[in-house]
């Protein structure tokens, strides 16, 4: 499987990209949310999903991984194939998706384009309990736009040796009491509580 792509990209729309790796050009399908944070980008790194079917290959692009997990679950719903969980990514964010599945809004997600009262149902009962046993309410509720910032900081922390887990915990609870802190001082703050 391919889990990334890494490249310059030398063709761009709203739903499709065409990523340069290494010579190759990959031609990648995209939500409107993953064309938001990649839109102005020269270079950019998508975590894919490789669909096979027997007349196509279709590679599928993600700017973050929750949005990559939350398509993995999505395409796990009877009735709900790739282009329709892309569609679904693509009228509402990440948190509102998961949002309404937890809270068992299925008339949020009926509003979709392609998306009827059944369809919308289903994906309500089958991923419901999924969301809670993954612990995906806290992750991807707590997840805010990529932040530079806090990607180094975390990455410092990693180096310094702790875990993605704590370290990422350790951050939420400062960025909540400081959210416009630079790397630096995040760090510090960060360490005082881990």
């Amino acid at each position: 499987m391919i889990a990334h792509v890494q490249g310059k990209v030398s063709y761009r729309s709203p739903a499709y990209v065409v990523v340069d790796c290494g010579g190759v050009g990959y031609g990648i399908q995209i939500s409107f949310n993953t064309y938001g944070l990649i839109s102005e980008a020269e270079q950019v790194k998508l975590l894919t999903y490789l669909s096979i079917k027997e007349d196509s290959h279709t590679l599928y692009g993600f700017a973050e991984e929750n949005e990559r997990q939350l398509f993995l679950h999505l395409i796990s719903v009877s009735g709900v194939g790739a282009n329709t969980a892309r569609v679904i990514l693509s009228s509402l964010k990440v948190q509102e998706i998961v949002k309404a599945i937890l809270d068992g809004n299925w008339a949020l997600l009926k509003t979709i384009k392609g998306i009827g009262p059944k369809t919308a149902q289903r994906i309500v009962i089958d991923l419901q309990d999924k969301m809670k046993k993954m612990g995906e309410l806290d992750t991807v509720a707590g997840l805010q736009e990529k932040n530079p910032a806090v990607e180094e900081a975390l990455a410092a922390l990693q180096m310094l040796g702790f875990s993605k887990a704590e370290a990422e915990k350790g951050l939420t609870k400062v960025r909540q009491q400081n959210p416009d802190i630079g790397v630096e001082q995040l760090v510090k703050l960060t360490l005082k509580i881990l």
